[in-house]
């Protein structure tokens, strides 16, 4: 094993390295499972096991069926069903724990090569570690945060007069352009780096038109591009998906971001070592998109991340590393290996055998009674309106019963996602609409959906029919009646 200076790790070294992965996997393994972009890619990736093609109209929901669709993660959607089908959650979660570790590996190694100790390096990694995992749901996203981390080493190294690994970046890019829609970011590397760059130009220009040719690779190709276009340009995302929004100060993970950011300021003034022109570009282009967009964050921390260890690295050199015990080789990697696999005790599935009050493996907000309760009663009559994060679930454990609307924002037109907003606030008109669109069917949100559920329970219209600790099933009366 080598970081990215290319010498061999140490077994000090990997000890470290394995403190601050002990963190991270610990986090990994015991943050639950969100539905919003998760049981819906499962469903898609089991479609197109079994029919070889990637589907191209809406099937998943009633409001926009048969209507053209784009299905752009489809590798992430393929294995995303295999990891389910082969291991269920438990699987799932094993694989988010190490793509995690893989992505902040490498920039341990990042850190390493660019002068950080050891334990500056580790200690990096954890804040790092803390204030990101806000963004570890498991989605398509997440397969792309080590391909980011690879290519942000390899540019580096590059930038510091090494090009044996510009080869990689055509790889890379198949691979990206296929997993997420964020494979752009690769040329937005590789593009400052040529510009204000000081390694040399002439490999790095090679290799990147390479990447670009194979980011023609995939079932689309040039569409890919015109795909990533349409996501920035498209109402439904700008204006009804918080994660297309400005982030705001919200939670501990949001205070160390915001909190690093307004330290990093004086840091890179006292510090003596300067940022290059290149790593410049790259935290103030970032951190702009970060800004913009609440779902650019994870890529700005892991530029903040390796910046603010190559600033600290003279200061960890002379306090932090500072005398670092040499330990017995053998016994520093023994441990460092151990502090990988303790947090494999809790893996949903084996938590359970020795952790009487163990949390559960999918969020709170996962309906899963309900959908066995639904699936258990086909007499009901539809179509069915569920909240949002709700429906993605229903797409994949209900697929019997089409959706009103879920979590694909760019899927349906903005005048339906502000026809959503009015009923899920339970607005003076939500009957009416409901109406309208012709809904039998409530599956509500106990913990979102409170105004609306008081609304529902009061009107002479719907008929409480299934209640448990996460969801309401309402129907309407006059059916109940007819029964």
């Amino acid at each position: 094993m080598s970081h990215a200076s290319g010498r061999a790790v140490s077994g000090s070294d990997f000890l470290w390295l394995g403190l601050a992965l002990l963190v991270l996997l610990s986090l990994a393994f015991l943050i639950p499972v969100t539905p919003n972009d998760y049981w819906w890619y499962v469903r898609l990736g089991g479609e197109i096991a079994r029919t070889h093609t990637i589907p191209a109209v809406e099937t998943f929901s009633y409001t926009r069926a048969g209507q053209p669709m784009v299905y752009h993660s489809w590798l992430s959607a393929l294995l995303f069903n295999r990891l389910y089908a082969l291991g269920g959650i438990s699987l799932t979660v094993l694989a988010r724990g190490v793509v995690l570790a893989l992505t902040y590996g490498l920039l341990w190694g990042l850190m390493r090569g660019m002068g950080a100790g050891p334990r500056l390096a580790s200690l990096v990694t954890m804040v790092a570690v803390l204030a990101g995992s806000v963004n570890w749901a498991v989605r398509p996203q997440l397969f792309a945060y080590p391909l980011f981390a690879l290519s942000l080493w390899i540019l580096s190294r590059w930038a510091r007069g090494g090009t044996r690994r510009l080869w990689l970046l055509p790889i890379i890019s198949l691979l990206w352009v296929n997993l997420h829609g964020s494979f752009v970011l690769l040329f937005l590397l590789g593009g400052a780096a040529l510009v204000f760059g000081r390694g040399e130009r002439k490999p790095l220009a090679l290799a990147l038109t390479a990447a670009l040719l194979t980011s023609l690779i995939n079932p689309r190709g040039l569409e890919a591009w015109r795909y990533v276009a349409n996501s920035l340009l498209t109402t439904s995302n700008q204006a009804f998906s918080r994660e297309w929004l400005p982030p705001v100060n919200e939670g501990w993970q949001m205070n160390l971001f915001f909190g690093w950011i307004l330290l990093f300021a004086p840091l890179a003034a006292l510090s003596s070592r300067k940022l290059s022109r290149l790593e410049w570009v790259w935290f103030l282009g970032f951190g702009w998109l970060a800004f913009s967009g609440l779902r650019y964050g994870i890529w700005f921390l892991f530029v903040l991340a390796v910046l603010s260890a190559a600033l600290l690295a003279e200061w960890g050199q002379r306090w932090l590393d500072r005398g670092a015990r040499r330990g017995i080789p053998a016994l520093d990697a023994a441990l460092g290996l151990l502090f990988l696999l303790m947090p494999l005790l809790l893996l949903p599935g084996l938590r359970e055998r020795w952790w009487p009050q163990a949390p559960s493996a999918l969020s709170a907000q996962t309906p899963v009674a309900a959908a066995e309760w639904l699936s258990a009663h086909p007499d009901l009559p539809g179509p069915l309106w569920s909240e949002l994060g709700f429906a993605s679930y229903l797409v994949y454990a209900l697929p019997e019963r089409p959706v009103w609307i879920d979590t694909r924002f760019e899927v349906y037109p903005p005048e339906q996602w502000a026809r959503y907003k009015a009923i899920d606030a339970a607005a003076w008109n939500w009957q009416e609409l409901l109406d309208e669109e012709g809904v039998n069917l409530l599956v509500l949100s106990r913990a979102e959906e409170p105004e609306l559920i008081a609304a529902a329970l009061a009107s002479p219209e719907w008929c409480l029919v299934h209640r448990d600790d996460v969801a309401l099933i309402l129907s309407r009366c006059n059916f109940q009646e007819a029964r």
